[in-house]
């Protein structure tokens, strides 16, 4: 009888639960029996088990073979277990030590050549047997510069089974030829990634601070001086946006240049992005870490599990969970599901989102900037000048209120986009600031925040509580009065009240203020309700 043991990682939407491969083998009639709670691509693994060893050299045990994936408790599904199944046969087989693979952490789809496939959440699989204790992964040679990224782990890529069983033999390591003919694609990559699922979903690595060459610039949006600023203070303090106004003024072009503004990710930062994109295949091969602020812009007929996650099985992640830590531009707001919109509302307060389905609950982060857009009416043409609204008056209420109040209200700034005049669109953006320029005032805005917020477990104005702002960090007394008076008439709720005290800190970051002056709070108002106050709202002036 002969045992022996590995390990593995389940991955459970962005997270790891480390899982023993156990391999037994007992005297009487061959068989091949996987327990453990496996999916339909986990049992067939059996079959490409079977043959990756024959292929790779190795000779097959006849004798019944059971392999246990434990806990047994968890749902376990994919083919990244093969290559810890493959092992753990050879091991109770002494084919190779079990001592050697005891140990070890492996993660990989065996092909029925023996050689290894790369499969997607490397990255969490990692972290979750660094938290583990382990030292030592094995993972495929293409996803060998996305395992590296975890600290204090050793990794080894590997190409074929043949190459692993000659390193746990202490033999010569066999070369393997290049899978593919110069100037075409790895075929071996496909399997990284989701058809359909990559840029055509909107989701891409938009640059951070500054703007080059193909990059979307602040300076090639015409007028809109206002919506501007609110990009900035968006930017700056990550305050969920809604811009209103007609087609053509330009709401999807601020759109794809905030994240722009917004600073390079940190490296804790671009871990977890890179670990939610690697899970739902979305991380551009040859791109092991996410650096950049993701921008997810899915289409208005995205569904409510598209938006918070959900599928077949266990739930997979959403696009509030491939936008963490970036920008979620949801275009055309109001055309959007009713429900879908207001499944925003949790993770918008709390930074991650609760997906329970009857295979499972998930927990995914989603701590991303939201941004809003719309027309005001079906036409587009409500409100101009002319009064070429085709639109009945119901037909525009009812068009409007499509946007939830509660949903509103907790988007902080709320901004009229008007359309642009012609002077301003063949003016040649004289006098517009790039991306650039406003870039590096946000990141010393969010320096000042950070400063102060230092000992805290925040790191935004946003992400303050309002109980906080009202007892801890107080504007100038007398500041707030002209916002109580606003409250008092019912254009402020107590969450709308904590929001300005938020905008208001972030438009005194910009400012250079030690605390939110009486302009500040009647700027953060103003951003917020769209009642002028008499103070300036353009890029640069604070």
């Amino acid at each position: 009888m002969g045992f022996a043991r590995t390990c593995s990682v389940a991955l459970v939407g962005v997270e790891g639960v480390v899982v023993e491969v156990q391999a037994d083998l007992e005297p009487g009639v061959a068989a091949f029996t996987l327990v453990g709670l496996p999916d339909k691509s986990l049992v067939e693994s059996r079959d490409r088990v079977r043959a990756a060893v024959v292929n790779s050299g190795g000779e097959w045990p006849q004798r019944k073979l059971t392999v246990g994936l434990s806990p047994a408790s968890v749902p376990k599904g994919g083919s990244g277990f093969d290559l810890a199944v493959a092992c753990a046969v050879l091991g109770a087989a002494e084919r190779v030590d079990p001592r050697e693979i005891a140990d070890l952490m492996m993660i990989g789809e065996l092909g029925l050549d023996g050689r290894v496939r790369p499969v997607r959440g490397v990255l969490p699989a990692v972290l979750a047997a660094s938290e583990a204790g382990y030292r030592q992964v094995v993972v495929p040679e293409q996803t060998a510069a996305e395992a590296a990224l975890v600290p204090g782990v050793s990794v080894l890529g590997v190409r074929s089974l043949r190459q692993l069983i000659a390193v746990l033999t202490d033999a010569p390591v066999p070369e393997e030829e290049e899978p593919q003919e110069l100037g075409r694609p790895d075929p071996m990559l496909a399997g990284l990634t989701v058809p359909g699922a990559g840029m055509g979903t909107g989701v891409a690595a938009v640059p951070g601070a500054g703007a080059g060459a193909g990059r979307p610039d602040l300076a090639d949006v015409a007028g809109q001086r206002a919506a501007r600023t609110a990009l900035e203070v968006a930017a700056a303090g990550g305050h969920h946006l809604f811009l209103s106004g007609p087609p053509g003024a330009g709401k999807t072009m601020l759109a794809e240049r905030l994240p722009g503004l917004l600073p390079p990710l940190t490296q804790q930062e671009a871990l977890e992005v890179t670990a939610v994109h690697s899970v739902a295949g979305v991380l551009p091969p040859g791109q092991p870490l996410v650096q950049t602020p993701p921008y997810c812009a899915p289409h208005h007929s995205a569904t409510m599990a598209a938006l918070v996650g959900g599928g077949n099985g266990l739930p997979r992640p959403g696009a509030v969970s491939l936008a963490h830590r970036g920008v979620l531009f949801l275009d055309e707001a109001p055309e959007f599901s009713g429900k879908a919109l207001d499944a925003l509302r949790q993770p918008l307060e709390s930074g991650h989102v609760v997906v329970a389905r009857s295979a499972g609950m998930m927990r995914m982060p989603a701590r991303f900037l939201l941004m809003l857009a719309a027309n005001p009416c079906p036409c587009g043409r409500h409100g101009l000048l002319g009064d070429v609204c085709e639109c009945s008056p119901a037909t525009v209420r009812r068009y409007q209120s499509r946007l939830s109040g509660p949903l509103l209200d907790r988007v902080d700034l709320r901004v009229r986009v008007e359309a642009v005049s012609r002077t301003e669109l063949t003016g040649g953006g004289a006098g517009a600031e790039s991306s650039e320029s406003v870039a590096a005032r946000v990141q010393e805005a969010r320096e000042r925040s950070a400063a102060r917020l230092l000992d805290t477990p925040w790191r935004l104005n946003s992400e303050v509580p309002g109980h906080e702002l009202r007892t801890r960090w107080q504007p100038v007394p007398g500041a707030l009065r002209e916002a109580e008076r606003d409250m008092e008439r019912g254009l402020l709720t107590a969450r709308g009240l904590d929001r300005v005290l938020r905008v208001a800190w972030t438009v005194a970051d910009l400012a250079g203020h030690d605390r939110p002056m009486a302009p500040d709070i009647a700027q953060a108002l103003q951003l917020r309700t769209g009642i002028r106050r008499g103070v300036p709202v353009a890029a640069g002036e604070h």
